[in-house]
């Protein structure tokens, strides 16, 4: 089994506090596949919702595969999900408590199928985003000064 990456989303993980993860299956049209394969995907915008028993991804955008004879896709349009009863069960119960979402934090070949990994977020404050860039400057600074006393020491 190979996953291959193909898109990430960067700014979920900045702006929201991961709770849990899932891996969902995509419906995808036959253009948006070959676009895909192209690397033609943003995933900075796209969330999910639970919405009538169904997991709806919104704002992922595939863009138009240029070389389409007739039928062309829809770039933003809404794609369902595919996931278990019992997961979209759960995820209806996240959505239902106040400050948590599902953004999608990133997209990638499972196989020869399109998965999309969404996960359960509680949204940051502006005062969590600056302590998580206190904690990676103070990493990075560590890691460079053991870097260095083991290239004087080693």
């Amino acid at each position: 089994m190979t996953t291959d990456e193909i898109a990430t989303n960067r700014k979920a993980l900045r702006d929201f506090h991961i709770l849990e993860r899932y891996e969902a299956g995509v419906e995808l049209r036959g253009t948006e596949v070959k676009s895909i394969r192209l690397g033609k995907l943003n995933i900075s915008d796209a969330f999910a919702r639970v919405e009538r028993g169904q997991v709806w991804l919104y704002n992922m955008d595939v863009q138009i595969y240029e070389k389409a004879s007739f039928s062309q896709h829809e770039p933003r349009r809404t794609r369902r999900l595919l996931l278990h009863k019992r997961e979209i069960l759960k995820l209806f119960a996240h959505t239902q408590q106040k400050g948590l979402a599902l953004p999608v934090l990133r997209a990638y070949w499972k196989d020869s199928r399109v998965k999309i990994e969404i996960g359960v977020g509680k949204g940051k404050t502006k005062g969590d985003q600056r302590e998580d860039l206190k904690e990676k400057a103070v990493k990075k600074e560590t890691l460079r000064v053991v870097s260095s006393f083991n290239r004087k020491h080693g």
